[in-house]
């Protein structure tokens, strides 16, 4: 007896020890962190000039509009290539830092103010060509340095009046879209060539882009007015319509949810405000004017498309032509303009199958989306097409122009501020559903493009764990 005893009384002293055994974790951090510097074994004049030339690249695609990571990830393969694996990147929506810190060398760090120079598909497809040659062709770092000297020098490749006539073609297609005619889409495109013109003297003329965009929209609204008041048989609303889908297709949307998604909050949360701040302009330059209308009692009205009756051959061929014109308009080459024409047609499609199934207009918006933002990933590296490019042009065809003014217009002109925000909020559905629509289509085309090599892997897991 008393040695059965003696058992039990050892088999309890062991619990506390198998009970922390059961629980305790054995194997290594799932995402380590705080690791130690590994000895790079590049000399310092190289690590200076590998990390410049990393820095010079990012700061080269963020000024063209580049995802914050595209650029992180362009960036750690750039200077991986050269043999700096110990770097650190940080980006801010106007700022890039990059440090490099191995155990064998005294830290660097290096940084640089990004000024942006707007969407330039062209030079954004030369800097990514560019630094796939560095990764795949070990380009000696002066070699690359001169490369890049010739992509960020480079002239446009189109004169300033083909650019202004994308933003024309644009307008044009808006028009024909929401059932328009010939002349509205004339008076449609020379107004928002009119506004190309205006933008770009005040631009050089350093007035910030908030005043820009709100004078853009008083000159589309401007110009509406006027034709009431002519008594021009025309449809003003349209134009209008047309003018603020222009000054909408050149703020990032689809940048800032994915710098969001991908875990980049700092500036994701700048290019929202951003955002933001220049529809906001565009909503002061539309209410100003039509205040002053209407205190001018010029009778204005607004049409409803739905009174409309638009064949779907002229609807998708007018989607076609604003995401061609649009990619036009943003300095891409012939080949990258048609792939965005067909992929304006694609969206439209997916639009509309949505609609015909009973979908309501953000949900249809959504799943379009979705179906650009899979097609751009999927296919442009085969293409050798920046996948912004298509994601950009692809939903150009289903901004809201006409619900941002007809919200404004009640609320200014109606006085029926119910319906009027009723209908602000519903376009503010459909661009938030358009942003997260390109988002998620990319993710789930990522595993039919390019192979993903670690550094992808390394940002895209900010997405998911936050380290």
């Amino acid at each position: 007896m008393r040695l059965v005893n003696q058992g039990w009384g050892r088999r309890l002293s062991r619990l506390p020890d198998r009970a922390r055994w059961a629980v305790s974790g054995s194997g290594p951090p799932t995402a380590p962190f705080a690791l130690r510097s590994q000895p790079s074994g590049v000399d310092e004049p190289t690590a200076r000039a590998a990390v410049g030339l990393a820095l010079r690249l990012g700061e080269s695609m963020m000024a063209v509009g580049a995802s914050a990571a595209d650029v992180n990830a362009t960036v750690l393969r750039v200077a991986a290539a050269y043999g700096l694996t110990a770097c650190q990147v940080d980006i801010t929506h106007t700022s890039l830092t990059i440090s490099h810190d191995p155990d064998d060398a005294p830290p660097m760090t290096l940084m640089r103010i990004v000024r942006p120079r707007g969407l330039d598909y062209t030079r954004l497809q030369g800097i990514t060509d560019l630094a796939r040659a560095v990764v795949v062709e070990r380009l000696d770092v002066e070699v690359a340095h001169r490369r890049l000297d010739r992509v960020v020098s480079a002239p446009n490749p189109y004169r300033r009046r083909v650019h202004a006539l994308g933003w024309a073609g644009v307008a044009g297609a808006v028009a024909f879209q929401l059932g328009g005619s010939w002349l509205v889409a004339l008076v449609a495109a020379l107004t928002t060539a009119t506004i190309e013109r205006v933008i770009r003297a005040l631009d050089r003329r350093g007035l910030p882009s908030f005043f820009q965009q709100a004078a853009g929209a008083a000159v589309a609204t401007g110009v509406a007015v006027l034709l009431v008041v002519w008594d021009v048989g025309v449809r003003s609303s349209l134009v209008v319509a047309a003018g603020i889908v222009v000054l909408l297709a050149g703020l990032s949307f689809v940048g800032a949810a994915e710098d969001a998604i991908s875990g980049f909050p700092v500036t994701a949360a700048a290019r929202a405000f951003e955002v933001l701040t220049l529809t906001t302009g565009i909503v002061v330059g539309i209410a100003g004017v039509l205040d002053l209308a209407q205190r001018a009692q010029v009778p204005l009205r607004v049409a409803d498309p739905a009174t409309f009756s638009v064949p779907f051959a002229v609807a998708l061929a007018a989607a076609a032509g604003m995401a061609g014109s649009w990619a036009l308009a943003s300095y891409a080459r012939a080949r990258a303009v048609g792939v965005a024409t067909v992929t304006g047609a694609v969206a439209w499609t997916t639009y509309w199958a949505a609609g015909v199934l009973g979908a309501g207009p953000a949900v249809a918006t959504a799943v379009a989306a979705v179906v650009v933002g899979f097609c751009g990933e999927a296919l442009t590296e085969r293409l050798r097409i920046p996948p912004l490019l298509v994601a950009v042009c692809g939903i150009v065809p289903l901004l809201p122009g006409l619900s941002i003014y007809r919200g404004l217009f009640a609320i200014v002109v109606e006085a029926d501020v119910a319906d009027g925000l009723n209908g602000l909020v519903g376009a503010a559905a459909i661009g938030l559903a358009l942003a997260a629509g390109v988002v998620l289509g990319r993710y789930f085309g990522r595993p039919l493009g390019g192979k993903p090599d670690r550094f992808d892997r390394r940002v895209h897991r900010r997405a998911t764990t936050g380290h």
